[in-house]
């Protein structure tokens, strides 16, 4: 059970680090094969006897560079996904920007209440855009259109967005679990990330000789 709460405690980590590796592996790919059929023209001219050999393997790179014309459609793709999966991951490090920096300048019982409602206002708000989201993607599944540049690999327009409803989903969520632990004192407002604190801080500290 701890591992199965670990796991969900870092999800987000693990999905973005997926993203990143897919959005890189990606392009790295398209990027590589843009430039290997150069390598196999100039062998062969560098090598005339094996220029057939060269000159074909040349040819079939350039057709596979040619092919990944998806490639950039997907890296949006995946970009897009990695934004809405970003959303929950900053609310759960606090990684946000210190919108309760107020908060902490009131008295510690006025910043739970405060805390009660900026977080019903959050919950109310990821709440409605994943209804809204998930009913904008039920439309875009009835449609069932396929993605610009993607639609031939049978990627639906509904695949790429459903991660908005997903996205706020875990969003609502992830403050349903900052309710639930202010309600139990276990923290008094949002628990963002205070910038001018962080700044104040590092001001403070001297410099390393």
């Amino acid at each position: 059970m701890n591992a199965l709460w670990r796991v969900w405690d870092h999800f987000e980590e693990g999905f973005i680090a997926f993203l990143l590796a897919a959005m890189t592996l990606v392009t790295f790919v398209y990027v590589i094969l843009n430039n290997l059929y150069t390598v196999f023209y100039d062998l062969a001219e560098r090598f005339p006897a094996a220029e057939d050999f060269f000159f074909t393997i040349g040819d079939y790179v350039i057709g596979l560079a040619q092919a990944m014309t998806w490639s950039t459609a997907l890296t949006k793709a995946l970009f897009a996904w990695l934004i809405f999966s970003g959303l929950a991951y900053g609310v759960r490090t606090a990684g946000h920007i210190g919108v309760d920096a107020l908060v902490k300048l009131a008295p510690r019982h006025i910043q739970r209440i405060i805390g009660i409602i900026a977080c019903l206002f959050c919950l109310g708000y990821a709440g409605l855009l994943s209804v809204a989201s998930f009913e904008w993607i039920q439309t875009l599944f009835i449609a069932n259109i396929g993605a610009e540049d993607l639609g031939h690999i049978g990627i639906k327009q509904w695949h790429i967005g459903m991660i908005v409803p997903f996205g706020f989903a875990m969003v609502f969520i992830r403050f349903a679990e900052i309710f639930v632990r202010i309600l139990r004192n276990e923290q008094t407002g949002l628990g963002l990330a205070d910038e001018a604190a962080e700044a104040a801080k590092l001001g403070n500290e001297e410099p390393k000789q």
